[in-house]
């Protein structure tokens, strides 16, 4: 198929910024065994799959991929860091347009279910059933910066520091900048001394709820955009519930 062929399920641009960083297949050293399938039609296979939560075993014949070629593909580029690098260049690319805002940055995290795999632990929200714990890190109009996760029974606040300096480390080599937040919000679970602090050094500005002080009902005037994505990334279905057993690939 020709190249705007995934265009319906791969947005424009998106094959673009991912090409360059897909590792190259590896050959076979004794030759002979059947061609490979080009990438953009696997990345577009998996794109589906992320998006509509399907299964491996249920992808559409009309990508003319196998799902254990396109599931093996998917964890190849998992180990490689294609998803990870993949976001840092998308987000270098807003920030070269404008669309990306670090004046104030919001954090927040969500239960998901997850039944086995690293990062599970007793959901306190869920009477005890496993999960995990998903730590989403927002710019100022609520676009994720950082995604972490970890076990359901992991309070929010340890997620913070996380969080915070794995924003600071995203760098673009060939520009020379880091990524640095003016403003950090949060809620009540995060209202621990230590967490201001230690987000001042970082030159942060904390703005977290005080307990007591504010009302539980409120969001507050730039908190609310983080409600908004922690509602439409479970859109995505892979990340509600939690599939992949290995964290690097659910967040995938």
């Amino acid at each position: 198929m020709g190249g705007d062929s995934w265009a319906w399920i791969v947005p424009d641009g998106l094959w673009e910024i991912a090409e360059p960083l897909i590792p190259p297949s590896k050959v076979r050293p004794q030759g002979g065994g059947t061609q490979d399938m080009t990438d953009q039609t696997l990345f577009a296979a998996i794109i589906y799959v992320l998006v509509s939560g399907c299964a491996w075993r249920a992808l559409p014949p009309c990508f003319g991929v196998s799902k254990s070629t396109a599931h093996r593909r998917f964890l190849i580029w998992s180990r490689a860091g294609v998803w990870g690098r993949l976001h840092e260049a998308v987000l270098h690319r807003l920030e070269d347009v404008g669309l990306l805002d670090l004046s104030r940055v919001v954090l927040d995290s969500a239960h998901v279910r997850a039944k086995w795999g690293e990062h599970t632990g007793p959901s306190p929200v869920d009477r005890g059933k496993p999960g995990s714990k998903v730590h989403v890190l927002s710019d100022r109009a609520g676009l994720p910066l950082v995604v972490e996760v970890s076990a359901g029974n992991v309070h929010d606040s340890h997620g913070l520091k996380l969080m915070a300096a794995g924003l600071q480390t995203k760098h673009d080599p060939y520009r020379g900048r880091h990524f640095q937040p003016g403003k950090l919000h949060a809620d009540k679970a995060y209202d621990i001394p230590e967490l201001r602090r230690w987000l001042r050094r970082k030159h942060i500005t904390p703005r977290i709820a005080r307990k007591g002080v504010e009302p539980k009902e409120r969001l507050g005037r730039h908190r609310w955009v983080i409600e908004h994505t922690m509602c439409w990334l479970p859109g995505y279905r892979r990340l509600s519930p939690r599939y992949e057993r290995q964290p690097r690939n659910y967040l995938a």
